[in-house]
């Protein structure tokens, strides 16, 4: 998606001048941008929003990703990035960014909208995974099993093969009932 297209606040336009181009219908508001009203909303344009929270070196994931593959209507607060490269990475604390630290393979990773976001499945199996600590993100798992169907599938075949894993029984559990679900 071209950068002309993303109107950021605070950058071209002010948010007062933003928000008086939504109430006229010329802009929508998605994310942390607004963008104009007669783009379709595809994963690349929702992955493009959230490209200044991402630092270089890292990935949106968890429930950040899963909005960029269609889960849900509205981003969530907090966005959860994972680093995709070999080296540490220094991110700069935020509240609105949570930063794990575990390296996410290349091959999980994909880019939209000029952002790394984790694959569809990737996504679900770091959601499965995070379940027993936060059950919140069972919405998350739930809307990105309707967004793409088989996620829950590849999700739970990759989870059997990991060893050793916190949070595997329950979400695996999790995923075969999302599964029996979506099928």
């Amino acid at each position: 998606m071209h950068p002309a297209f993303l109107y950021l606040p605070g950058e071209r336009l002010s948010l007062p001048e933003l928000s008086a181009a939504r109430l006229d219908g010329h802009v929508f508001d998605l994310g942390d941008a607004y963008v104009p009203a007669d783009l379709v909303e595809t994963a690349a344009l929702r992955a493009s929003t959230i490209a200044r929270l991402i630092p270089v070196g890292a990935a949106a994931a968890g429930p950040s990703a899963a909005w960029v593959h269609g889960a849900g209507d509205a981003p969530p607060i907090v966005h959860h990035v994972r680093r995709c490269v070999e080296r540490r990475i220094r991110v700069s604390r935020t509240a609105r960014v949570v930063f794990h630290d575990t390296r996410v393979p290349a091959s999980a990773v994909a880019p939209l909208g000029g952002v790394l976001v984790t694959t569809p499945t990737r996504t679900m199996l770091d959601l499965a995974t995070a379940l027993h600590r936060d059950p919140r993100v069972l919405w998350w798992m739930d809307r990105l099993a309707l967004a793409c169907p088989g996620t829950p599938d590849g999700a739970a075949e990759t989870l059997r093969a990991m060893r050793r894993v916190p949070g595997s029984r329950a979400g695996l559990a999790a995923l075969e009932r999302l599964a029996l679900k979506t099928r």
